[in-house]
């Protein structure tokens, strides 16, 4: 028999960032075990608890509201409620709100569970051809051009496969930024992973920019970039 919730306890819980398919059986049971289900967005997660039949009581809990809210999140499961954080698609706080709350409950001695699940760092690393033995996860880099672009120089020697995120509005200027600062490496990007319109985009940083000139770009992306290497002197 599987073993039950744990009372006091926050759980940390992945979600399908796309094909429902990709919930875990686990998942499912401690999302209808829990007291309360914190989610980032309790319109988008909501559709997930209908689709599974999980009729859990949610609470919205994300950036602007995580200071008021943590303390009393804390306060019910120290009386023993037990609660799972959810974001919008993925594993919470990768890239996603959570961190604040997590750090928080372990202050306290609270038990904090990973239920684990679908990333989509990992998803677009695992498809890319590039190494995977090492790598470094950026997230999102800073809006602002001139930090950014101080954000990649930090990184042009790095060795490990780069991953980061971007969003639809900001990809031709990241990877403009990329080809300047990095040179033009080979780069993977993949996008709406794991829905109808999964797409991963291979290539050199030019090839790649080339074939986004007659494309409308939707959906946040996972973009996936070679690591320095070294060149070769040629021997005379």
């Amino acid at each position: 028999m599987p073993q039950k919730t744990t009372p006091g306890t926050l759980y940390i819980v992945s979600t399908p960032i796309g094909n429902l398919e990709d919930i875990t059986l686990r998942a499912i049971r401690i999302l209808k075990e829990v007291t309360t289900i914190a989610a980032e967005d309790t319109r988008q997660t909501g559709k997930l608890l209908a689709h599974f039949q999980i009729n859990t009581p949610m609470t919205s809990y994300h950036d602007f509201n995580k200071e008021g809210k943590t303390p009393v999140f804390i306060q019910r499961m120290q009386k023993g409620d037990s609660f799972a954080l959810v974001s919008d698609a993925g594993t919470p706080s990768i890239s996603d709100p959570g961190y604040y709350l997590i750090r928080t409950a372990l202050s306290k001695d609270i038990p904090v569970c990973p239920i684990p699940g679908p990333v989509a760092l990992i998803a677009a690393l695992s498809v890319s051809g590039l190494p995977t033995d090492r790598f470094v996860f950026e997230g999102f880099l800073a809006r602002k051009k001139g930090k950014r672009d101080k954000q990649l120089e930090a990184l042009k020697d790095e060795p490990r496969t780069l991953i980061f995120y971007e969003s639809p509005y900001r990809i031709i200027s990241l990877l403009n930024a990329i080809l300047t600062l990095l040179g033009d490496r080979e780069i993977v990007i993949a996008r709406e992973l794991t829905k109808l319109h999964e797409e991963t985009i291979k290539g050199s940083v030019s090839q790649v920019l080339n074939d986004l000139k007659t494309k409308k770009f939707r959906g946040e992306a996972s973009i996936v970039v070679e690591g320095y290497r070294p060149k070769k002197q040629s021997q005379t």
